[in-house]
């Protein structure tokens, strides 16, 4: 994952004497080539002669909405996604889908930083390949909510995806569709139609993309069907891997995050079908507050967000909590 959204530039702590894991909102590691995204902080690292370049990815505990930081941190957050993205690499690895960037997760094997940062990074960092990604957002949809929903009530389709007329929000589609977007280097992103995705990467890349991103999405929602979940709506972020040059390869792996509550819509299986909004184990819960924050003239989607209340904190890192148990059953 390389983004470049600027993010808070002091380190929470990491462990206190009481051994509770303090939240970590940025960090400032002594490493170079340091790139802070929405949630993720990204260091290089040194790479054993002759191997591709490597870097550290470190997940905070920052959220983010409507692509942007909020300024309140959900402490355990980070920790929570790597278990979940490193359970999911694992799955995918057995699928025999696509190789992924992941190389090791011992923050013993950072060179250079101090015993606490280590004790910091624990449970919430990877060593990976450093990548050329992909400048695209690869969304699988099955369900029909969010952007996705807004964009159909206009034209009765998804990103130049026609869809049957009459669906309603959270219905099932007929099948799974890819639908693309921009990734904003600042700003938000947007969705965008598969000829769109094509001019800018190429045909060949985009077709790679989408049949890769679809494969994964159906395997994962089966095993999420078995687990009382559904996946309605996913994104991915794929790059193409470095030789021991740092030269581009033809190579194509998944990177960054995958399929965690962050980059994935999870809904309780028995609460789908009411004609209800389902409940989530995402962060549709902080999306759905800031909506009634907007609507109440409160924010405008732009920087800087508002502070979370408590309850919404503590709401939102219990639907995290119980989307790691349930998908690490």
């Amino acid at each position: 994952m390389q983004e470049n959204a600027h993010a808070p530039n002091m380190a929470a702590g990491s462990v206190d004497h009481g051994g509770r894991t303090e939240m970590v909102m940025a960090t400032n590691l002594a490493l170079g080539g340091k790139r802070a995204g929405k949630v993720r902080d990204v260091y290089d690292l040194p790479a054993p002669a002759g191997e591709c370049p490597r870097i550290l990815v470190v997940a905070t505990d920052r959220i983010s909405a409507f692509d942007v930081v909020l300024p309140s941190a959900i402490a355990r957050k980070g920790q929570l996604l790597t278990q979940i993205s490193l359970r999911w690499f694992e799955r995918i690895r057995q699928w025999k889908i696509i190789s992924d960037h992941l190389i090791a997760t011992d923050p013993e094997l950072v060179p250079g930083i101090s015993a606490s940062d280590r004790a910091m990074l624990r449970g919430r960092c990877m060593i990976c390949r450093r990548v050329n990604i992909v400048p695209i957002e690869c969304v699988v949809r099955g369900w029909l909510t969010g952007s996705g929903y807004a964009e159909y009530k206009k034209n009765g389709g998804v990103c130049g995806v026609a869809l049957p007329a009459g669906l309603k929000q959270w219905d099932r589609l007929p099948a799974p569709i890819f639908t693309p977007s921009s990734k904003a280097q600042t700003g938000h992103d947007e969705n965008i139609s598969f000829q769109q995705a094509c001019a800018a990467v190429g045909e060949g890349v985009m077709q790679r993309l989408r049949e890769t991103s679809v494969a994964i999405y159906k395997e994962a929602s089966e095993l999420c069907a078995q687990r009382g979940l559904i996946l309605a709506d996913t994104k991915f972020e794929f790059g193409f891997a470095l030789d021991g040059q740092g030269n581009a390869t033809n190579e194509l792996v998944l990177a960054d995050e995958v399929l965690t509550p962050d980059s994935s819509r999870y809904w309780i299986a028995a609460t789908v079908g009411t004609g209800k909004e389902p409940q989530s184990l995402d962060k549709q819960f902080v999306r759905n507050w800031l909506l009634a924050q907007e609507a109440a003239g409160l924010w405008n989607r732009c920087p800087p967000g508002p502070e979370l209340p408590p309850d919404v904190i503590a709401k939102t890192i219990e639907r995290y909590e119980q989307a790691a148990a349930m998908l690490s059953q």
